[in-house]
């Protein structure tokens, strides 16, 4: 422990003694970065080791959050000042002459995570830590993550993300809580002395399965709950007879080598498969053994634990726990299912049908026989209550677990849990009324929202430091903490010199960016023009083929029309693609082709410029949300759940520019649709267009001149520089697959959403007026409050107590 700069300056010197055996100014930069590192890891272990004494005497419910991904990014600056010696660190660094920033750079983004699901889960941990509730993370401990994205000749290149390269400072090995987890095998029954049928898995395939424990650190409070990372070792004890020792080897380190493996083939599909299992099944069997060494019974387990399952990957853990509590623990079915199904939450995060997880039987039978055996019966037992409740067999096939050869995981989850939930508004009123109406009509007490959201400390306070420092001298530091009273700021939205002050610090973040991107990119961008922002992962229902198409228009608009003239923009794009998506992969092509041509050419690069940021993770986004001007959500309405990138760049006064899709309806609730640039179609008229078959995107095609222009713009050689250049598959699938997700029928929409942008640009104290509204608004999409909703309405915790003098 340090409680002062010449305290934490002591404790540097000694520790990177003893740990390199040399003096602090010869030791490497990323030694320097250990040494600080292991000491806040240290520091917060005291608070570690308090908190899980408190939840342990306190006998009181705990969550588990389980979770195939958690992007939690960097965590030295995170940590530092959630700890609250983040100054103390920086001056006794300095003293030593080592710039805290560089350490700062050194740390690499955990290989975590990808997407918002792992960033939403990331915001929780930090939430549950912050407000002081026991709630702790479990998920698969990455070798090379999901992967480290190049672009080479403008299309992505996938190379393993080697973020363990040097380690992982914040992690503890303990081998000591490692279980076992079965694959394959033949299930064997038998009579027990009751005359009991009992089951048994006999010729596994066991796998070691070993957790890596990192402290989430609470803010300005005594609390540090754990993410556990599972990782894959060779059994102990029982190793297989029919696969030679090398094989094995290999396979075992595949279930932890990479997230979202690329599943376009059997082994992918397989290999997915066990990763699930094996992260569900440890995670189970540390809980039990933990429950039941501390109150010799599983009666109360669901009384004093709750599992959210974020969403359907974690699924498998509904008939393992059943597998445990029935096969290892003698319970019944019945007094089991009671447990199980009042332990177990759901979030679901998609609308998308392709999305919803399906497994083939053949798959789980085989790899997971007695998983398989336990989800026949759930659906047996299931069927028979369903007919009890309604003699329509439609409905009743809707809600089957299995059906047509496949598992229906989202229905084992709705049949398997007590509380289902969406993550929007909107979401969550589809949900009930279209997508789950079976379900939610035969167990309407289940559904509920929950509407996403981040970490205002993470992506306001700590990712912007000079917004967060005007926003305290204007309203206080209240908010700082309770993200509600960024309402106060309302006092201050009409104020000139207020506005004033705040442009001047989206100008200075936007200097930031600019330099990043002449650094990195090579490309010289105006930082007076308008920052537009389309930052998430690439797929076809986000649409960034409906952003590049507009660049494209403005691109052939400017070449064709002497007098067309835009305001100066900035179209920066940046996301990965799934490995074996190739229509996204295309988009990313495509992207960077323009750019290249638009780039270039004398004339139109005055006007707009087009940047792909290679690699998107969270240290770049905290770089790029605070320099965006707009924020582009335009996924097409009814699809995207939430999103939660739409709230970050609402906390650091970018103007949303978007669909009524996700939390865009509540943001738009919250400011006001004159404060954001909606457009598109609205989530009705897209269902009414299908169902009455009343969209030709051929047709709109063949009648409007500028969507013609811009489409035979991808097939004609504009963008085209060789042979493997072309884009035939986004071409037709915009024209001749009838636009699936209605881009070229939202087009023309969204040009006069982007002229309404221009217009008010030109009035930068109403832009500036309008930011600061949303800032406001901003506190309501804090995951505090989304945590506390949880809290209140599922989890029903209570707050960490601690002993006077455990700090």
């Amino acid at each position: 422990m340090f409680l002062n700069k010449e305290e934490f300056i002591k404790e540097y010197v000694r520790r990177s003694i003893e740990r390199f055996g040399r003096e602090v100014e010869e030791i490497h930069p990323t030694e320097k970065f250990f040494v600080l590192g292991e000491m806040v890891r240290d520091y917060a272990s005291v608070n570690w080791k308090n908190t899980k004494q408190s939840i342990a005497r306190s006998e009181g419910k705990q969550l588990i959050y389980l979770s195939m991904e958690f992007l939690i990014g960097r965590l030295l600056t995170n940590n530092l000042k959630n700890l609250g010696i983040y100054d103390i660190a920086k001056q006794g660094l300095n003293e030593l002459g080592i710039d805290i920033h560089e350490l700062e750079d050194l740390e690499t983004d955990a290989g975590l995570g990808n997407g918002g699901l792992g960033r939403l889960a990331a915001c929780f941990m930090d939430s549950l830590a912050s407000l002081g509730y026991p709630g702790h993370g479990n998920t698969l401990r990455y070798e090379f993550g999901f992967f480290k994205q190049k672009l080479e000749d403008y299309r992505q290149i996938e190379v393993p993300d080697q973020w363990l390269r040097y380690g992982n400072v914040w992690e503890i090995y303990k081998p000591k809580h490692a279980v076992e987890v079965s694959f394959y095998g033949k299930v064997v029954t038998s009579l027990n002395n009751q005359g009991e049928l009992k089951y048994k898995l006999i010729n596994a395939e066991c796998v070691r399965a070993v957790p890596y424990d990192m402290p989430v650190v609470g803010a300005n409070n005594k609390t540090t709950n754990t993410l556990r990372l599972w990782s894959a070792e060779p059994s102990d004890t029982r190793l297989p007879k029919r696969k030679n020792f090398e094989e094995y080897l290999s396979d075992i380190r595949k279930i932890c080598q990479s997230l979202y493996p690329d599943d376009s083939n059997e082994e992918g599909k397989i290999l997915r498969l066990k990763q699930q299992y094996f992260l569900v099944s440890a995670t189970l069997q540390s809980l039990i053994k933990y429950h039941k060494k501390k109150y010799s019974t599983l009666d109360n387990f669901h009384k004093l634990n709750v599992i959210q399952l974020n969403d359907t990957h974690p699924v498998l853990a509904i008939p393992e726990m059943m597998r445990i509590l029935v096969d290892e623990n003698d319970l019944g079915w019945d007094k089991s299912w009671e447990i199980v199904s009042n332990t177990f939450a759901y979030t679901n995060h998609t609308l998308l049908t392709e999305a919803l997880e399906k497994w083939p039987v053949e798959y789980v039978s085989k790899v997971l026989p007695r998983i398989y055996m336990i989800i026949e019966e759930i659906d047996r037992r299931s069927l028979l209550y369903a007919r009890s409740r309604t003699s329509d067999e439609s409905s009743i096939r809707k809600l089957t677990i299995i059906k047509d050869s496949m598992i229906h995981m989202a229905n084992l989850a709705i049949w398997g849990c007590f509380s289902v939930n969406g993550v929007a508004a909107l979401h969550t009123k589809l949900l009930i009324n279209q997508e789950m109406s079976e379900a939610s009509n035969m167990f309407p007490s289940k559904f509920n929202n929950k509407t996403n959201g981040v970490t205002h400390r993470r992506w306001l306070l700590y990712s912007n430091p000079e917004l967060s420092a005007f926003i305290t001298s204007l309203i206080g530091s209240e908010w700082e903490h309770n993200a509600a009273r960024l309402s106060d700021l309302n006092e201050f939205v009409n104020d000139h010199e207020v506005i004033e002050r705040f442009l001047a610090i989206k100008d200075e973040r936007k200097l930031k960016l600019k330099d990043y991107i002449r650094d990195n990119n090579g490309i010289e961008v105006n930082e007076n023009s308008i920052f537009n922002n389309h930052v998430k992962r690439i797929h076809a229902y986000k649409r960034q083929t409906l952003n590049i198409l507009y660049v494209i228009y403005l691109y052939k608009r400017l070449k064709m029309d002497s007098e067309f003239r835009v305001h100066p923009q900035t179209f920066i794009f940046g996301g990965k693609a799934a490995p074996s998506y190739y229509f996204a992969k295309k988009v990313i092509q495509l992207i960077n082709q323009v750019a290249s041509v638009v780039n270039n050419d004398p004339f139109v690069s005055q006007f707009i410029k087009v940047v792909f940021i290679e690699n998107y993770d969270v240290s770049k986004a905290e770089l790029i949300i605070p320099a965006a001007d707009v924020s582009v959500q335009i996924s097409t309405a009814g699809k995207e759940a939430s999103g939660t990138g739409n709230m970050k760049f609402m906390m650091n006064g970018a103007l949303t520019l978007g669909t009524m899709d996700g939390a865009n309806v509540e943001i738009v609730e919250l400011v006001g649709e004159e404060n954001a640039f909606i457009f598109g179609l609205r989530d009705y008229e897209i269902t009414n267009l299908i169902n009455t078959n009343g969209y030709n995107s051929k047709s709109l095609y063949e009648n409007n001149y500028w969507i013609k222009i811009t489409l035979n713009s991808l097939v004609d050689g504009t963008f085209i520089f060789d042979d493997n250049s072309h884009f035939n598959a986004i071409y037709e699938d915009l024209i001749y697959h009838n636009d699936p997700y209605f881009v070229l029928k939202d087009f023309e929409s969204f040009v006069n959403a982007h002229n309404r942008i221009e217009q008010l640009y030109q009035d930068k104290y109403e832009w500036g007026r309008k930011c600061l509204i949303n800032i406001a608004n901003s506190g309501y999409f804090s995951s505090d409050r989304t945590i506390e909703n949880y809290v209140e309405d599922i989890w029903k915790l209570e707050k960490i107590v601690f002993k006077k003098g455990e700090n």
